[in-house]
């Protein structure tokens, strides 16, 4: 099963669902006033639109996710992956460490990741 797309605001929401699910929408709404400083409607709006999509379910006004916060990031990466870098793996790895210092011990840890073939 695909993971359908989170836009960036669903996705702060969606951190907020995984610490907490299941919760009520109620609940939810306060913290997402809260933390978010939503309102109680547009909480109950971003519920019903991540719902038509298949990533969260509220039932008798209980909310909880259908996706994993996992799932979310690896879907982003590979879609990232695909148009950014054309699947090659080689012209990530330049981009990243072109950005970042890589230290010596992650180097290694990169290394006995390629040689395990960990997936």
């Amino acid at each position: 099963m695909s993971v359908p797309k989170i836009f960036e605001s669903e996705y702060r929401f969606c951190l907020i669902l995984w610490e907490n699910e299941p919760i009520k929408a109620k609940d939810l709404a306060a913290i997402c006033k809260e933390k978010l400083d939503w309102s109680r409607t547009t909480t109950y709006t971003v519920i019903k639109r991540l719902s038509d999509r298949g990533v969260v379910v509220n039932e008798n006004s209980v909310v909880r996710s259908l996706v994993t916060k996992d799932e979310v990031q690896l879907s982003e990466l590979d879609e990232m992956f695909e148009k950014r870098f054309e699947s090659s793996l080689p012209a990530f790895i330049a981009a990243f460490a072109k950005h970042q210092r890589l230290s010596e011990s992650d180097i290694e840890e990169i290394r006995k990741i390629i040689e395990r073939g960990d997936n």
